[in-house]
């Protein structure tokens, strides 16, 4: 057998190969087809909807929902102010996670171990939900957007991950010759560590963000004033069918579409911005979560 019938034969399909990407079809199915039912839902027509005709496709194209979300501004405001919310948290999650992982992955540093360890161990073990509200009352972030900014900017998992890059990542000759030009840490961190880390900087802020824009549980506990509200809880808000109707909308209500088509303007009007922002890390999001799978 020569070498090209070798080739032809390593890369011919199996049925193994046909087998795994089918689960991986429908597993893609799962996550589109929904996502395009509710598009479908937010562009069409309110009789059509209504009749339970809708499915992936819109019947009666408008865009009459999204024009009534924007004219309201209630959910405007908020998407601002989660924006707002969402670049702050970033930035300083960022921070204390350099801050936190870089000092890690110094093989000489005394202790490191023990430090790791207290981060770990904060992942498997918390004070609980009433704790938290009685520190946050004391210290008076109740009903602040910063007690949606500064608790959760400290992330066990995000400082072990980018511990874990820069040790595996960052050569040790490259601290040993910045060593001998006299360069200090905090010169080695912004010269050499953070140019050679963008995977694991874009995969860092991507969680942060993302989780921050999805934030629900910690403001409904934490949040009571509407104006303080980030987008997923006013989403939710809108999406209960108790408190909907208790919604005010600047428009007559036999103006208004039907809720249903009101709830899916408002899903997408949500998430539209955070994939719109994937795209731009992707490629760095990739190498960043291969991190380990593949060595040299």
């Amino acid at each position: 057998m020569n070498k090209k019938s070798a080739i032809r034969k390593l890369h011919r399909p199996t049925y193994g190969d046909f087998i795994i990407a089918t689960v991986i079809l429908l597993l893609a199915l799962t996550c589109i087809l929904p996502f395009m039912h509710v598009i479908s839902i937010s562009l069409s027509a309110d009789a059509p909807v209504m009749a339970r005709q809708v499915n992936l496709w819109p019947i009666g194209f408008n865009f009459d929902a999204y024009l009534t979300v924007f004219r309201d501004g209630q959910m405007v405001s908020s998407m601002f102010y989660t924006v707002r919310m969402t670049v702050i948290f970033t930035a300083i999650g960022m921070v204390v996670t350099i801050c936190a992982a870089y000092p890690l992955s110094i093989r000489n540093l005394k202790g490191r171990t023990l430090i790791a360890f207290v981060f770990m161990f904060t992942m498997l073990f918390g004070a609980g939900l009433i704790p938290n509200f009685v520190l946050f009352n004391n210290l008076g972030l109740l009903n602040t957007m910063w007690v949606l900014i500064l608790p959760p900017a400290f992330a066990p998992f995000n400082i072990l991950l980018m511990r874990t890059y820069f040790q595996s990542n960052i050569p040790e000759t490259l601290y040993e010759a910045a060593d001998l030009d006299g360069c200090s840490r905090i010169r080695m961190l912004v010269s050499i560590v953070l140019p050679l880390s963008k995977p694991i900087l874009a995969t860092v802020a991507l969680f942060f963000a993302v989780g921050r824009w999805n934030t629900f549980d910690d403001a409904r506990f934490f949040i009571t004033s509407r104006s303080l509200m980030p987008l997923q809880l006013m989403l939710a808000n809108m999406a209960l069918p108790a408190n909907f109707e208790a919604i005010a909308f600047n428009e007559p209500a036999h103006m208004l579409p039907t809720p249903e088509v009101l709830r899916s303007a408002t899903v997408m009007f949500a998430t539209i911005p955070i994939v719109m922002v994937y795209p731009f890390v992707q490629k760095y999001f990739v190498k960043g979560v291969m991190i380990g799978a593949v060595k040299g």
